[in-house]
């Protein structure tokens, strides 16, 4: 990286050495990143919200308080894949440099985040000599190395139009990893407002529950082998999620009941499996929400007469933000580029700061902003 003066990811490892063995991936620490005086002096009153800075993200990154953000998203230069400007990250000779260089910013992105935040890199791959090189891969395993994150999720960019490369021995490539790490166990996380449209606008009809909810199951415990306080239980409990559909609670519910239902298995058994052992019975409730899974699909986006060569998604940024920031939330970006991270942050009423060392690209990304300032109802959808 242009213009650092230290090793910081190193510095770190070294640290962490002291207490903990890094190599044990299953039991990360948390290290306490210790604050000069400088730095000390601060709060986040002294950053200046919804601006870009422009600079060395890393040097400007060092003058950031600790603790001071709650959100960063961001998507580095990939590696020798595009013409950013003149040196920088992404322009390495080696993988190896641009993994070590991309890890003295995570280092100085974690040291910023927030106990309760979280922090989310998007990076592409690429090949070589027709060998794919897991770039991304290779940089989140580094990063758990360091053992002062938490990988929470991979969440994977699905490409409804892919670029088509002419390679008749290669498939299209056509999906992207976000990762997600958190820097401690207490990271906001606001799962149900995570592609929530499909819900609102798509999800299923309401039906107002029937008369007879639950008869069948009242005469199944009945004529069950189950004793007599196990049946009062299984009535008990039963009245209580009828009554749980019909106030509209839930949309609907299973039971099973000893040797009359199959007995759960695999990943269905676990606690399900331990109540029918021990009561005679489980109860499964369904609450007719769709299933938030770590798959966001959307398209590849241009936007004309903007002259960063990567624009990633407002759609994709949109979810992420809204799934791990509440509004009036801080969120940086260190590679702003064409702003997407800032128009979507000011849409949903957070606060955001980015970083550019490329003065061209922020005069768009300023441009970007201020024409949808006003614009806090538009909702994307794919």
């Amino acid at each position: 990286m242009v213009g650092s003066k230290t090793n910081t990811a190193e510095t770190l490892l070294e640290i962490s050495n002291e207490y903990s063995d890094c190599e044990n991936l299953q039991k990360p620490i948390f290290y306490n990143f210790p604050s000069n005086n400088e730095i000390a002096q601060k709060n986040v009153s002294n950053l200046d919200l919804n601006d870009i800075y422009v600079g060395d993200c890393l040097e400007i990154l060092k003058s950031f308080p600790t603790d001071s953000v709650d959100l960063i998203i961001t998507s580095p230069p990939y590696f020798q894949q595009r013409e950013y400007g003149s040196g920088g990250i992404g322009n390495e000779k080696t993988v190896e440099d641009y993994i070590k260089n991309l890890l003295d910013i995570f280092t100085q992105c974690v040291r910023v985040v927030k106990k309760t935040g979280s922090l989310v890199f998007n990076l592409g791959d690429k090949y070589v000599n027709g060998n794919l090189l897991l770039i991304p891969y290779r940089f989140a395993i580094e990063v758990q190395k360091l053992g002062i994150v938490k990988l929470i999720n991979e969440i994977t960019w699905v490409k409804v139009n892919p670029t088509p490369k002419q390679d008749v021995k290669k498939l299209i490539s056509s999906t992207e990893p976000f990762f997600v790490f958190a820097k401690s166990n207490d990271y906001c996380f606001n799962k149900d407002d995570f592609l929530e449209y499909r819900d609102k606008y798509f999800g299923k009809q309401t039906k107002k529950a029937s008369k007879n909810i639950g008869k069948k199951y009242y005469e199944l415990i009945e004529n069950s082998v189950l004793s007599q306080e196990q049946k009062k239980q299984a009535q008990r409990e039963l009245a209580e999620v009828i009554s749980e559909v019909n106030t509209g609670k839930i949309e609907s519910f299973r039971m099973k009941i000893k040797d009359i239902h199959a007995l759960p298995y695999g990943g269905n058994a676990g606690g399900r499996l331990t109540q029918i052992n021990n009561k005679g019975f489980t109860i499964i409730k369904i609450y007719g929400k769709s299933l938030r899974r770590d798959v966001i699909e959307s398209t590849v986006e241009t936007i004309e007469g903007n002259k960063h060569p990567a624009v990633y998604p407002e759609f994709i940024i949109q979810e992420l933000v809204k799934l791990l920031t509440k509004e009036n939330a801080v969120v940086l970006d260190p590679f702003i580029g064409s702003g997407t991270t800032a128009v979507v942050a000011q849409r949903l009423k957070r606060n955001y700061i980015g970083i550019e060392i490329h003065s061209e690209y922020v005069e768009d990304a300023k441009k970007r902003i201020e024409e949808n300032k006003n614009n806090y109802s538009l909702e994307l959808f794919v």
